[in-house]
């Protein structure tokens, strides 16, 4: 018998709403879940819990045009994300993938062989390094949190980018070697350009889940949580002083 998993699809949750919800799921209950949330609304700079934002982002014109910086509680690079941004979001535990070890590049090897039959239809899919990508030309990026016995796997999908929110970010000092100091118009690359329609991209993700989980579709208004106001959320919004490192 397949593992249950409990399937959250929302359309266009705000990017800090999923994170803090991610984290209250890996860290207050014992089921496996995934989250698929089809875009984000205002553009909004995401990075992991240990970047210093000011060694990641152009801070001047991130202030001026008052984009918001999140820093969430995983692990991984700096994102800035928008209504052309896919999510996903495996929270599972241990046991739900068997013989699966928690490190984080054994959980990456198994994520890539959850992916590939998402991406059958294009020869060039592969895990590079700790990214998705068709080529050498990166179009998802991942996030991870491990705790005892769980472990969290996020993803942000490329459907499609714009140059100047691309702007905002600087290019990372610690770079994967695959990169070789390109920009990021050289660097990275979208989904829209491929053969499937976004709905059908959403669809073969849940395709796949049924290879390994049983599904039962949740919705977040129906799920018994803590309230936010409880729950110490180390995901935030970063005040103006903590942008700049003052």
């Amino acid at each position: 018998m397949l593992p249950l998993i409990r399937l959250i699809r929302v359309k266009g949750l705000p990017i800090l709403q999923q994170l803090q919800l991610e984290e209250r799921l890996l860290r207050t209950t014992s089921h496996n879940w995934c989250i698929i949330n089809d875009g984000t609304g205002t553009p909004t700079i995401v990075t992991g819990i240990s970047g210093k934002p000011e060694q990641l982002i152009e801070v001047e014109p991130v202030l001026r045009d008052r984009i918001p910086v999140i820093k969430r509680f995983s692990g991984g690079g700096t994102v800035i994300v928008d209504g052309d941004t896919v999510f996903v979001t495996l929270i599972c535990n241990q046991s739900a993938v068997p013989n699966l070890q928690l490190y984080p590049r054994s959980i990456m090897a198994w994520t890539e062989q959850f992916y590939a039959p998402v991406f059958r239809s294009t020869a060039d899919f592969r895990l590079r390094e700790h990214d998705y990508a068709l080529g050498d030309r990166k179009f998802g990026g991942n996030a991870q949190s491990i705790t005892k016995g769980r472990w969290l796997h996020h993803t942000s999908f490329l459907w499609d980018y714009r140059a100047q929110n691309m702007a905002y970010l600087k290019l990372p000092s610690r770079a994967p070697k695959y990169r070789l100091e390109r920009s990021h118009s050289d660097f990275i690359c979208c989904l829209k350009d491929l053969s499937f329609s976004r709905e059908n991209f959403l669809e073969n993700i849940v395709a796949a889940l049924t290879v390994y989980f049983s599904l039962e579709t949740v919705k977040v208004k129906d799920m018994d949580l803590p309230l936010d106001d409880n729950y110490p959320h180390t995901t935030k919004v970063l005040t103006t002083e903590e942008i700049t490192g003052q």
